[in-house]
C-alpha cells in the first residue's frame, strides 16, 4: 500500500491544466450563459486566474476564442447526436425521437441558454466571422443528415420532413429559454413523432 507521502508526490506531480484549457473552460461557461458580445477578455482572465498575454498567446483574438469555444461545442453536439443513433442501429426514426427526447428534459432546466450555435448565429449575422462559420457548418451539417434519415424511413418528400424536423429543433432552442419549464420544447420529441408519422402516411 502506497505511503501518504507517496501519495501526496503523486498528486503533486499531476500536470496542472494548461492555460489555454483553462481559458476555454471559462470561456464556454460565460459566452454559453451570458453571450459572447456579453463578455469581455478582461471578466474571462480574471475568472481563469491567468492574464491576458497568456490569453492572447493561445487566442490570436477575441473572435478566435469564440470559434474554439464554438468547435467544442460542436464536438459535444455530435458525441450527443452519435450516441443517440448509436443507441437505436438502423432505426433512423427511433433515433431522431431518443436524440430529441433529451433535448425536450435540457429544455425543462432553470440554467437552459438553448443552443450555443443558434445563439452565435444571432449575434454574429455578418457572413464570414468565425464564431458565425462554425455555427452555420453545425446547421449545414445538421440539415444534411436529417434529410438523409427521412430518407432512410422511406418518407416522400424526405427533404421537406427533413427541414420540418430541423424546425422543430431549432423552435425548441429558443422556446426552452421562453417558456422554461413547463414549456412547449419539453414536448418537441412528440411532436416530432406526429410530424413523421403524417409525413410517412403521404
Amino acid at each position: 500500500m502506497p505511503s501518504d507521502n507517496k501519495i501526496e508526490a503523486s498528486l503533486s506531480a499531476a500536470p496542472a491544466p494548461k492555460a489555454a484549457d483553462k481559458i476555454l473552460d471559462v470561456a464556454r461557461d460565460l459566452f454559453y450563459r451570458e453571450g459572447i458580445r456579453a463578455i469581455g477578455v478582461d471578466e474571462i482572465v480574471k475568472r481563469a486566474g491567468v492574464t491576458k498575454p497568456s490569453l492572447y498567446r493561445s487566442f490570436p483574438s477575441k473572435d478566435e476564442l469564440a470559434a474554439s469555444y464554438l468547435r467544442k461545442y460542436d464536438l459535444e453536439f455530435w458525441e450527443r447526436f452519435d450516441e443517440a443513433v448509436a443507441t437505436h442501429p438502423g432505426d433512423p426514426r427511433t433515433q431522431i425521437i431518443a436524440f430529441l427526447t433529451r433535448v425536450g428534459k435540457r429544455t425543462q432546466k432553470p440554467d437552459y441558454r438553448g443552443c450555443g450555435m443558434t445563439n452565435a448565429a444571432v449575434e454574429y449575422p455578418e457572413r464570414g466571422h468565425p464564431a458565425r462559420v462554425v455555427s452555420e457548418n453545425n446547421k449545414i451539417e445538421l440539415r444534411r443528415r436529417l434529410r438523409a434519415m427521412a430518407a432512410a424511413m422511406g418518407a416522400a418528400d424526405s427533404d421537406t420532413l427533413g427541414d420540418g424536423l430541423l424546425l422543430l429543433i431549432e423552435g425548441a432552442y429558443i422556446s426552452g429559454q421562453l417558456f422554461g419549464l413547463g414549456g412547449p420544447a419539453a414536448a418537441v420529441a412528440r411532436n416530432a413523432d406526429l410530424l413523421i408519422e403524417a409525413s410517412l402516411k403521404k
